[in-house]
């Protein structure tokens, strides 16, 4: 079932809902530069198992609308707010992959996790995704430059190469044509500007700290887009935080390592 919320003027964002009477609900927010489609294979399995699968297209992404402006966190979170309270949700796992980890831990701060009962961050791009002088385990500024740039040249190279960082085991062609053709459904403005994002943010450091929900952290050790150890940092400044490394997995785990992929994710939901 698929609808749109709107979350300010002339501003809707699409949402998927699999099995909205499912026992358990799980809001899933995407990564760049995709959509909600990443997750399919999350969809494909857990609504069998009772589950309410809800997967939101981030503004200028996917199928929601694509507004020039809007793309710092504080904006992304606050849509997500907009989600759950127009689906009047209460004690989900709210699950965020690479920038919507970044996105849902935003959340957790300034909205005091409302509605929010347990937490899962999926390669998470935070507390920074590029090297700081305080913080030298992310990725070298140029390398984020070099997107930015790409974006405004050559969109479809710059995604072409994306997709050639994410996996660590192989894919099919035709999968990774596929989460190409996803990133190309994005506006190329909006692309850059969640790029633009990653530099100047520095705020989730102290957004860690305020975390309350329990937490679950799942991240490749062969990550090549948000490095393991940004996830120590996540378990090291969330209280009481749970970090499960995925050997032989690269940054799209839930394709990487899917089947460990899904079981931890309903372990933890059901504990």
């Amino acid at each position: 079932m698929g609808y749109y919320v709107n979350v300010e003027p002339d501003v809707n964002i699409y949402v998927e809902d699999i099995n909205p009477f499912g026992d358990k609900t799980i809001l899933f927010v995407h990564g760049w530069p995709g959509d909600h489609n990443l997750f399919e294979y999350q969809y494909n399995q857990l609504p069998n198992l009772g589950y309410r699968c809800i997967g939101v297209d981030t503004r200028g992404f996917g199928l929601s609308d694509k507004p020039w402006s809007g793309y710092d966190y504080d904006r992304l979170s606050d849509d997500v707010r907009s989600v759950i309270d127009a689906l009047e949700l209460s004690d989900i796992t709210l699950c965020g992959h690479s920038t919507g980890g970044a996105i849902v831990i935003r959340y957790m701060a300034r909205h005091e996790g409302y509605g929010v009962a347990k937490l899962v961050l999926c390669a998470a791009a935070a507390p920074s995704l590029i090297q700081c002088p305080y913080f030298p385990y992310g990725q070298p500024k140029r390398v984020v430059l070099d997107i930015i740039q790409g974006t405004y040249t050559d969109r479809p190279n710059m995604l072409r190469g994306f997709g050639n960082m994410i996996f660590h085991n192989y894919v099919t062609p035709p999968l990774s044509d596929w989460i190409f053709q996803l990133g190309l459904q994005a506006a190329g403005w909006a692309t850059a500007a969640i790029a633009n994002t990653w530099l100047d943010e520095e705020g989730l450091f102290a957004d860690l700290g305020m975390i309350q929900a329990q937490t679950l952290i799942l991240h490749g050790l062969d990550d090549k887009v948000c490095l393991f150890p940004l996830a120590i940092a996540q378990k090291n400044g969330i209280p009481d935080a749970k970090l499960v490394p995925f050997e032989s997995c690269g940054h799209f785990l839930f394709y990487d390592q899917l089947d460990k992929f899904n079981e931890e994710l309903i372990r933890f939901t059901q504990e």
